[in-house]
């Protein structure tokens, strides 16, 4: 295998698993906060953090792939 194999094995599993933590963290906040009986906004707070922890992190992928694009 080539060494650009191995680096894109690389990053497709990296995200990849950052992806699959994003979710499992999700999934424990929605059960912590069900089973606390959380009100109304400290739900939208805890998925908001969560939400925009993802988005930061897409964000950063995509930044990161215009930046290769354009050779910096």
């Amino acid at each position: 295998m080539l060494e650009e194999n191995y680096e894109l094995v690389e990053s497709i599993m990296l995200y990849g698993g950052l992806s699959c933590l994003f979710v499992l963290m999700s999934i424990a906040v929605h059960d912590v906060l069900k089973k606390n009986d959380v009100p109304i906004i400290g739900r939208v707070v805890a998925y908001g953090v969560l939400g925009m922890g993802a988005v930061g992190f897409l964000a950063k992928g995509i930044i990161e792939l215009f930046w290769l694009s354009a050779g910096v």
